[in-house]
C-alpha cells in the first residue's frame, strides 16, 4: 500500500464524566458511570436513565449566540487543538462534524419558521463552529444515524490518504431533547435501568450527551503516534430501524476494513463494539463478529458508562480505545454479567491489562448502516 499513513495527533472526550480524555479515562478505570436516573419533565413525563450534563453547565466562556450543541463542539475542538501543533487556518487542514440530530431540540422551544429551519440545519452549525476557529476550508458534515462518528473518522482518513489535505479535525456531538427521547420511547428501545450490553437480561439502551474530537495528520513529525489503519461501511437494506438478523452486512464491513488495513482477524487484539444493549443490535453484532472470526478476541462496550451518545458515540468510543492502547488497559463492559447472545463473543466484565497493537471499532445505525474502523500502533 503506497497510501499515506494517517496518525492520531490529539483528541478530546467531553462528557458528564469529564472535560478531557484523561479525566474520562480515569473515571472509567474506577468503573464510574455517568448514567443516572433523571426526572426531567421538560424532556419526559416519565423518569428515565441517561447520561446528561447538568442543566446550568457552561462549556465555553462566551457562549452567546451558540446553542448547547455548538458549545459542546467548540469546547471539545478547542481542547484537542490546544497542544496539537495543527493550525485551523492552514489550507491543508479539513474540518468535519459528525452528528445525528444537531440542533433538533430547538423545534421544542422556538417558533417553527424559515429562519428556524435554517438555524437547525447542520450546515449552519458547521459554519458557526468553523468560523469560531478560523478554518479556511468549507466544513464537511457527516450525518448517517449512529455510525456518524466512525464514518467521520473514516472520511477524514480517506481525505488525508488522497493527499488533498494533511490534517483533519473531526468532531462529533449530540444533546438529548424531548424529540430524541420520545423517538426511542416509541420504539420501546429504552431500558428502565442502567443498560446491560450483550447480557442475558438486557432490555434496551440508555441515551447520553457528549462530544468527541480526534485530530488526524499525515505529517511525518507524528510517526510514533497511533494510526488509523483502515475502514469500511456497508448497508443491510433490511429495515428502516431494525438491524439485519444475520449480521452478514456488518461482517462484510469488518472484513473490508481489515483488508483496507492490510491486517487479518488474528492481528486484532480487541474490539470496541457498538453494544447498545438492545435485543436485536447486540445479537446482530455478535453474529457479525463471529462471521469475521473475531469471536475469541476481547470485546467491550462503553454504553453502560456514557449511554448511547448517537453521532458522538463512534468518536468517544474510538478515542477511549486509543487511550486503552496507550495505557495497555481495556475498560470493562459495565452491566455485563451473563452472555445473552446466540453467537459466542468474548465480552470482558472487568478491566483487562492488555498489551495490544491493533483494535477494531464497530458501529451500526437506523437505516441499516454499518461501519468498521481499525486503529493500530
Amino acid at each position: 500500500m503506497n497510501e499515506k499513513d494517517v496518525f492520531v495527533v490529539a483528541d478530546n472526550v467531553l462528557t458528564p464524566l469529564g472535560k478531557t480524555t484523561a479525566e474520562n479515562f480515569s473515571k472509567l478505570k474506577q468503573n464510574i458511570s455517568a448514567v443516572k436516573l433523571h426526572h426531567n419533565t421538560n424532556i419526559s413525563s416519565q423518569s428515565f436513565y441517561a447520561s446528561l450534563f447538568h442543566k446550568d453547565e457552561s462549556f465555553i466562556k462566551n457562549g452567546k449566540g451558540y446553542t448547547k450543541f455548538e458549545q459542546l463542539l467548540i469546547a471539545s475542538i478547542g481542547n484537542a487543538l490546544q497542544n496539537s501543533g495543527v493550525d485551523a487556518k492552514d489550507k491543508k487542514t479539513v474540518f468535519l462534524i459528525s452528528s445525528t440530530k444537531g440542533n433538533i431540540g430547538l423545534l421544542e422551544t422556538e417558533i417553527n419558521n424559515a429562519e428556524l429551519q435554517k438555524r437547525i440545519a447542520l450546515s449552519t452549525s458547521a459554519k458557526l463552529v468553523s468560523a469560531y476557529f478560523g478554518f479556511v476550508n468549507q466544513p464537511i458534515v457527516i450525518s448517517n444515524a449512529c455510525i456518524s462518528g466512525v464514518l467521520g473518522i473514516m472520511t477524514g482518513m480517506r481525505l488525508l490518504r488522497s493527499g488533498q489535505y494533511e490534517n483533519a479535525v473531526i468532531a462529533g456531538a449530540d444533546v438529548i431533547s424531548e424529540f430524541i427521547l420520545s423517538g426511542f420511547q416509541s420504539f420501546q428501545a429504552l431500558s428502565a435501568q442502567v443498560c446491560k450490553p450483550f447480557d442475558k437480561s438486557r432490555n434496551g439502551l440508555n441515551l447520553g450527551e457528549g462530544a468527541g474530537t480526534i485530530i488526524l495528520s499525515t505529517q511525518k513529525k507524528h510517526p510514533q503516534n497511533i494510526k488509523v489503519m483502515g475502514g469500511s461501511v456497508s448497508n443491510d437494506a433490511n429495515h428502516i430501524s431494525g438491524p439485519s438478523r444475520t449480521g452478514k452486512e456488518l461482517g462484510y464491513a469488518i472484513t473490508k476494513a481489515l483488508q483496507d488495513a492490510a491486517l487479518t482477524p488474528g492481528d486484532i487484539d480487541f474490539v470496541s463494539a457498538h453494544g447498545t444493549a438492545t435485543i436485536y443490535n447486540d445479537e446482530m453484532e455478535a453474529n457479525a463478529i463471529g462471521l469475521s472470526h473475531l469471536q475469541s478476541v476481547p470485546l467491550n462496550s462503553l454504553k453502560g458508562y456514557y449511554g448511547h451518545t448517537l453521532g458522538a458515540a463512534g468518536l468517544i468510543e474510538s478515542i477511549i480505545s486509543v487511550q486503552s492502547l496507550k495505557e495497555e488497559l481495556l475498560i470493562s463492559t459495565k452491566g455485563f454479567e451473563e452472555t445473552g447472545v446466540t453467537s459466542s463473543v468474548n465480552v470482558i466484565n472487568g478491566n483487562l491489562p492488555l498489551k495490544a497493537r491493533n483494535f477494531l471499532k464497530t458501529a451500526s445505525g437506523f437505516g441499516g448502516c454499518n461501519a468498521a474502523v481499525v486503529f493500530g500502533k
